[in-house]
């Protein structure tokens, strides 16, 4: 027999009644029944009930043994009786008697948090003790969803005919919208590599080395401050690169993986066949966010000529001011003077004066709009309004005014709010959209300075002659996949001119000299017959977060850090010994 298991703890079934086996595992559980103990053991793959009482050799043993400890038992398989049968479990038609036990690894102490059960425990704790946290039953779940994933990413890559390759990881620093991770040279005192914040550079240069079709499942490293939805030092991504292709044919490459991969492991929910693409324009008008949630049907409107000029002073003068539009946030069944007042609440705790509301109600007599908005500005505005946003009796509206770009994530926040509370909202469905059309440029409104709004290494809309003219009005060949709110997938048709690309840059303030000096690996390569190409990169963790049904990324990685960057369980960042110092002719200045 194996030194350690015949079987695993999910194997066992009532055609094994009658067998001597060898399990190992963790005891789950403990119970006392009277002098005769049942121990639920788990390992990786289930669980198995063990029994044992005084007629055992083995009972003075099994008797010391705690929740946690690894053990290895001998025993034979019996059926439990009918009325104790676990339907729950695939062993729950039998329990093993122990006759032999071997301590194979014993708890020391108390344990800081138990894994039977599902207690909530800070998130210190847990991280700190993270070897216990992933012995629990959910989190064994969302690692295995992930491996599983991940996995299956891969098949349909390769079925798709992209080879995998692994680009480096200790590199030259690329500023691309984080700050780098630092590391220092031994061998060139002074100097540092940089820690990749994603393989950009790497994955167009293998374009322009021949390769058709690449992808990894690719560590990338950034200096962020964390969020729910990232991590702080390192996440993994699907990379992906084509050469001779249109921005449509990426789309068309990544969206049946996508949907396989949701279908697969999406628990039943439903997976949207048709993905829109809506500008980013028209994405930040309806929805408030350039990565919104379309489970939710509310699309919010313009509705500045309803209140200029009108008895709501407020708005009225507001739209004197250039640049400044007022918009509505429709609310189906939200028609409540509690509900309103409730989301007027939820915006001043946004950092907003308020939200202005209607809402329509019957009076018996026919509707009747009501509210502060609905008293200022008469009813012939508030009926064309309610006509403009398709509503009717119980239906409500918010308002918010200003420049949009002061407003609209809130905006953004307020609608999804609306549409949970009211119900408006499908929970059981992913909802996909494509967000094209990013400016690739926008304007400071202090210092009016001209800089890259996103991707520098887009290629623009209509190339070179894009470019002569106003650069607030230039698109990008850039573009984002969102799904129930998150942004999944970040990719762009590459600018592979070097022409156009110093142009590109020369209008955001940065030389030739200057680009040759940051980019210069890419930027010669692209003197050598560069291919047209572009791609994306697919979150894994956002991917698995949503599919796992997880509102933070932390839960579905394995050793993640904490919101301060740290690695409670490693130590990490720690302080390095002198002679290392030493050795990479660095020194450490005190902050005071």
């Amino acid at each position: 027999m194996h030194a350690y298991r015949s079987q695993t703890c999910a194997d066992l079934n009532a055609t094994n009644v009658g067998d001597n086996i060898r399990l190992s595992g963790w005891v789950h559980r403990v119970r006392d029944h009277g002098g005769v103990l049942f121990i639920d053991l788990r390992d990786h793959f289930g669980m198995t009930q063990l029994i044992c009482d005084p007629d055992s050799a083995a009972f003075a043993e099994v008797e010391k043994v705690r929740s946690e400890w690894c053990i290895r038992i001998d025993g034979e398989v019996k059926a439990r009786a009918a009325d104790l049968v676990n339907s729950k479990i695939p062993t729950g038609e039998i329990e093993v008697f122990v006759r032999d036990i071997e301590v194979l690894g014993r708890v020391n102490g108390d344990l800081p948090l138990q894994v039977f059960g599902e207690q909530e425990y800070p998130e210190e704790t847990r991280l700190r003790y993270r070897y216990l946290d992933l012995r629990r039953e959910k989190m064994q779940r969302n690692m295995v969803l992930r491996s599983d994933v991940v996995s299956s990413i891969r098949k349909r890559m390769w079925d798709q005919e992209f080879k995998e390759f692994q680009t480096p990881i200790i590199t030259a620093s690329s500023p691309e919208g984080a700050r780098d991770f630092l590391v220092p040279s031994r061998l060139h005192p002074g100097k540092f590599y940089a820690l990749p914040q994603a393989p950009q550079q790497f994955k167009q240069l293998l374009m322009v080395s021949g390769f058709d079709k690449y992808f990894q499942i690719a560590p990338c490293f950034r200096d962020e401050d964390p969020r729910a939805d990232r991590s702080p030092t390192d996440f993994y991504q699907l990379d992906l690169e084509m050469s001779f292709v249109e921005q449509q044919d990426v789309f068309d490459t990544i969206q049946p993986v996508l949907t396989g991969i949701f279908e697969e492991f999406g628990g039943g929910k439903s997976v949207d066949q048709d993905w829109p693409q809506i500008s980013y324009k028209d994405a930040a008008l309806w929805y408030g966010s350039d990565k919104p949630d379309l489970r939710n049907p509310i699309k919010m409107q313009v509705v500045s000529e309803h209140f200029a000029g009108s008895g709501f002073a407020i708005f009225a003068k507001l739209l004197e001011q250039e640049g400044t539009e007022i918009r509505a946030i429709p609310a189906p069944k939200g028609g409540s003077r509690k509900f309103c007042d409730r989301m007027n609440a939820f915006a001043q705790k946004e950092g907003l004066p308020g939200m202005g509301y209607i809402f329509w109600r019957d009076q018996g007599e026919g509707m009747e709009a009501a509210g502060p908005l609905a008293k200022n500005i008469g009813p012939e505005r508030t009926e064309a309004i309610r006509q403009q946003l398709g509503l009717g009796v119980g239906d409500a509206a918010f308002f918010l005014g200003g420049k949009p770009k002061a407003f609209e994530s809130v905006a953004g926040r307020a609608r999804n709010v609306i549409g949970e509370e009211l119900g408006l909202t499908d929970m059981d469905r992913f909802a996909f959209a494509w967000i094209v059309d990013f400016p690739i440029y926008e304007k400071d409104e202090e210092t009016g300075k001209v800089d890259f709004e996103h991707n520098p290494f887009s290629m623009p809309q209509g190339g070179m002659e894009a470019l002569e003219g106003d650069p607030l009005e230039v698109l990008g060949y850039q573009y984002d996949l969102a799904c129930n709110g998150y942004e999944l997938v970040s990719g762009a048709i590459r600018n592979h001119r070097p022409e156009i690309m110093f142009k590109a840059f020369e209008i955001a303030g940065y030389g030739e000299e200057e680009v040759r000096k940051r980019f210069g690996g890419m930027v010669n390569a692209f003197q050598y017959g560069a291919p047209p190409h572009g791609g994306c990169a697919a979150g894994i963790d956002r991917i698995v977060m949503l599919l796992a049904e997880e509102s933070n990324i932390r839960e579905v990685i394995l050793f993640p850090m904490n919101q301060r960057a740290e690695d409670l369980m490693m130590n990490a960042p720690n302080d390095p010994m002198p002679d290392q110092l030493m050795e990479l002719g660095l020194r450490v200045i005190p902050q005071d």
